[in-house]
């Protein structure tokens, strides 16, 4: 894409964002599930080694420091725009209660994985099984607040973004001296272990009546500044071993959501984000999106910037929609942009059997 071209459509899009959600509501709720991807400051409220409510995190958010792991928006954020929902609160945040949770609850935990153990050396976070708790919470809450017919409309209606398993491979399988599942499963028993256990979880939010289900797969991790940072890759590669191991989860994910959708749960609509073909196409073709780094961080320390995360009043870089990755471990603003635009409106490549946008034109 010409350089012009693209600047004016970035300026346009950023535009857009600040002037407010895209549209009229799509849906009538957004529920967000996952990890420091998506956490919009549940950490915040955690006895956690995983945070990130200071600068120079938030530096291009218009509420500074908010607990998201990017120097702005998420995701999640970008992609509740584009289905005209605003960003849901915290389930932790205090304030979270009565009205604010109608249009959804985001219960992403940094650190989070599907596996209870993942991550526990973060300390306190919530993984996937305390996730649905939680949401069970929020239930209970809008119970008293719905009649039963109006909350089966707003539960069947709403959308589920579920963004887990990178933990469960970069805060467990590749910690093998803290973690034993690497010295004990192969890639495929491990991806088996997550999937069933993922698929449990899923099975039990159907079970309380939720039906539009988004789950993207895991990005290219082999690809990050912290893995870069081991030295494990030639020079401008990424480290493919890391990268093999995550087929048999992708993969797995995918046949799970045709299972899924073979009428074993009726009424619902399962989709597959393939978020590691989305960001290898960013990696490969940088320049179409934009791009001038994608294999340093814009804030960390050591080689790409990757050996230790943005720290706290640590100077980023200054031109950071030409970065691909935010820190050791997370994309920038501009990089979830382009991952939150192919979600909703992508091709049948980027999501499967439908995008996100046909998923939430779906009334139940």
């Amino acid at each position: 894409m010409d350089r012009r071209i693209w600047w004016f459509t970035a300026v346009v899009v950023v535009t857009c964002w600040w002037k407010g959600v895209m549209g009229a509501a799509q849906a009538p709720a957004i529920w967000i599930m996952g990890d420091s991807l998506v956490d919009n400051g549940n950490n915040n409220f955690l006895r956690s080694m995983a945070k990130a409510n200071y600068y120079p995190y938030g530096i291009d958010y218009y509420r500074g420091p908010s607990g998201r792991f990017c120097n702005a928006r998420t995701f999640s954020d970008i992609l509740g725009d584009w289905l005209g929902i605003p960003a849901p609160p915290p389930f932790l945040d205090p304030t979270t209660a009565g009205n604010r949770i109608l249009g959804g609850v985001n219960y992403a935990s940094a650190a989070g994985g599907i596996l209870d153990e993942s991550g526990s050396h973060y300390g306190d976070r919530y993984t996937l099984s305390q996730q649905v708790v939680n949401f069970e919470t929020t239930l209970g809450q809008l119970r008293s607040m719905m009649s039963p017919g109006n909350l089966t409309q707003l539960l069947s209606n709403s959308i589920v973004v579920m963004v887990f398993g990178s933990n469960d491979y970069i805060n467990n399988y590749l910690m093998p001296n803290i973690y034993a599942s690497r010295r004990t499963y192969t890639p495929e028993a491990f991806a088996n272990i997550l999937l069933n256990r993922y698929a449990l979880q899923i099975h039990a939010l159907y079970s309380l009546g939720l039906r539009k289900f988004f789950i993207p797969g895991i990005g290219p991790l082999g690809c990050i500044p912290n893995q870069l940072a081991t030295g494990q890759a030639p020079a401008g590669r990424c480290v493919d071993s890391v990268n093999q191991m995550l087929g048999p989860f992708n993969e797995g994910l995918k046949k799970l959501i045709d299972r899924f959708n073979d009428g074993s749960h009726p009424g619902a609509i399962f989709v597959y984000g393939n978020t590691y073909g989305v960001f290898g196409d960013i990696l490969n073709n940088p320049a179409r999106y934009g791009f001038t780094v994608r294999d340093t961080a814009c804030c960390g320390v050591g080689r790409n910037q990757g050996q230790i995360t943005c720290l706290p009043l640590q100077t980023p870089c200054f031109n950071r929609d030409q970065y691909v990755f935010w820190d050791a471990f997370h994309p920038t603003q501009a990089a979830n942009a382009v991952l939150a635009q192919r979600a909703y409106s992508g091709s049948s490549t980027d999501c499967y059997p439908i995008n996100v946008q046909q998923l939430a034109q779906f009334r139940l």
